[in-house]
């Protein structure tokens, strides 16, 4: 593990995050990292957009009529919103399902906002406010649309979690027996890489033609998935959160999603793409955006000027219970770069 990010206070540093970076090509090269790129972790969230693949791959989108915003929210770890809700309500009514469909367990919305209201109103919390509850009611979609059971639908050895699986495993450009699986918060099966694969994973969406390890057919899924995520941030978490910003500010460009216990990655689309991941080893998330959007401009992937609509993120403050200005969290990471971005055989197009 190697030095992040850092808390300071008064301009001393006070507190290290250690943790892994690795930045690679659609062709599987890697041209940055932090520390060891091969270490394995569990990727949590950051394998929705793999995951909504399955509806898409099974023809969905027609049938369903499913949206931008509904391909995003099958992508999301979403706040909880009223609007966040009542999508995931409406995708289950598409194929016939209701909210006791869902197994993702209920909890109170994630954006305060949404949460205190629900409180106000005297509601409790239903599966719909769950951040994968997008997710869960695509899975559904996708037994459906392929005459699966649905009554275990998370279950490791259902054969849409196999599916999954192997997609997965496609797209990251590793075995599918490399995966570990374990139960998500959400009680689908979550997988365990190397950083480095989910990295090359990401970079694939962003440039799906030119990761030369993909199938054909995979190719369209992904395409849609991260221009559904670009075109609707705000189904992806929420109005003022890190992943949904990040889009907006870079109009899309940059398609990020975090996973829970400090893991992050983002699609870096255009000519030259590229995939980066991230994990902070203690889990938490304090200082990760401010890593996320450092190292997004060391590789060049991030312009000044969007550095500074972001600058909340990158070197966030540090308030006392007065109010008082006593540090702030910020990105400490040196990248070694054992190869450049310049095109790789075959990976020079456009990813848009």
């Amino acid at each position: 593990m190697m030095p992040l990010g850092r808390a300071t206070r008064a301009g001393q540093t006070e507190s290290w995050h250690m943790g892994v970076l690795a930045a690679v090509t659609p062709a599987g090269r890697l041209v940055a990292r932090v520390g060891d790129p091969e270490l394995a972790t569990f990727v949590r969230s950051s394998a929705k957009p793999f995951q909504a693949m399955a509806l898409l791959a099974a023809g969905g989108e027609e049938p369903f009529e499913l949206t931008d915003s509904d391909l995003a929210l099958a992508c999301a770890s979403h706040g909880g919103l009223p609007e966040h809700a009542e999508r995931a309500a409406s995708l289950l009514a598409r194929g016939g399902f209701t909210v006791d469909d869902l197994l993702c367990g209920a909890h109170p919305p994630m954006d305060e906002g949404a949460a205190a209201r629900l409180r106000e109103a005297g509601q409790e919390p239903t599966p719909l406010h769950n951040n994968c509850s997008g997710k869960h009611a695509a899975m559904l979609l996708a037994c459906r649309r392929l005459g699966l059971p649905t009554a275990d639908y998370v279950a490791p050895d259902h054969p849409l979690q196999e599916r999954n699986l192997e997609r997965v495993a496609r797209f990251c450009g590793v075995e599918p027996s490399v995966i570990g699986i374990a139960v998500d918060g959400c009680s689908v099966p979550t997988y365990r890489l190397p950083l480095a694969a989910l990295a090359r994973g990401y970079a694939a969406l962003a440039h799906p033609e030119g990761a030369g390890h993909l199938a054909a057919d995979d190719r369209p899924p992904a395409r849609r998935v991260i221009e559904a995520m670009a075109a609707a941030p705000e189904m992806v978490a929420g109005p003022g959160r890190f992943t949904t910003r990040l889009m907006e500010e870079t109009g899309g460009r940059l398609v990020g999603k975090e996973g829970a216990e400090g893991v992050y990655a983002v699609a870096v689309r255009g000519p030259a793409a590229f995939g980066l991941a991230l994990k902070i080893a203690d889990g938490g998330d304090r200082c990760r955006d401010g890593v996320v959007l450092e190292a997004l401009r060391l590789l060049g992937a991030l312009s000044g000027h969007e550095l500074e609509r972001l600058e909340e993120f990158h070197r966030p403050e540090r308030r006392n219970h007065r109010g008082l200005l006593v540090g702030r969290l910020e990105p400490d990471l040196e990248l070694e770069a054992p190869a450049g971005l310049g095109d790789d055989s075959g990976e020079g197009g456009s990813a848009g």
